[in-house]
């Protein structure tokens, strides 16, 4: 399913590396930014995920939960947020429905590896309304963060 903007954001409930469980609906009345991403510990990843942990100011500022999402387990998504000192929770989509259900998800991905997650990226504002939708097909390319910072910016 292709997720348009102006459309409610599909709920979940899914765990952070910390297992604790974070439910999207619940986090209405603060902006929202998921950003789904292949694989931990892989370059193109590293380098997004540490742009926006240099960044982070910048989207507290904006009122913006950050999340980082990838059907890697908790246990992986824990260490590679110590290992690069992530400063945002990064969710274990592990079961693929969240990314199944935001229309990011490799049918076949590099190494023939399955169901590995599409880096995309998501803003949903505070009542739950995807107001930036972007999914990429090539695990290279970075999502715009230009557009996604002018997108919260718009939203207080």
């Amino acid at each position: 399913m292709k997720i348009e903007m102006g459309q409610q954001a599909p709920d979940f409930s899914l765990y952070n590396s910390d297992k604790n469980k974070v439910t999207l609906s619940e986090l209405r009345g603060q902006n929202v930014l998921l950003l789904f991403f292949p694989a931990a510990f892989s370059g193109t990843c590293t380098k997004e995920l540490c742009s926006v942990r240099d960044n982070i100011s910048m989207y507290n500022n904006a009122d913006a939960k950050v999340f980082g999402v990838s059907v890697d387990t908790v246990y992986s998504l824990a260490k590679y947020k110590e290992d690069q000192k992530l400063n945002f929770a990064l969710l274990s989509d592990f079961n693929k429905e969240v990314s199944t259900s935001y229309g990011c998800l490799y049918d076949l991905f590099s190494y023939d590896m399955r169901g590995v997650s599409k880096r995309s990226a998501f803003v949903i504002d505070k009542n739950g309304i995807v107001q930036f939708a972007q999914v990429l097909e090539k695990a290279t390319d970075l999502p715009d963060f230009e557009l996604i910072q002018k997108t919260l910016k718009s939203l207080n």
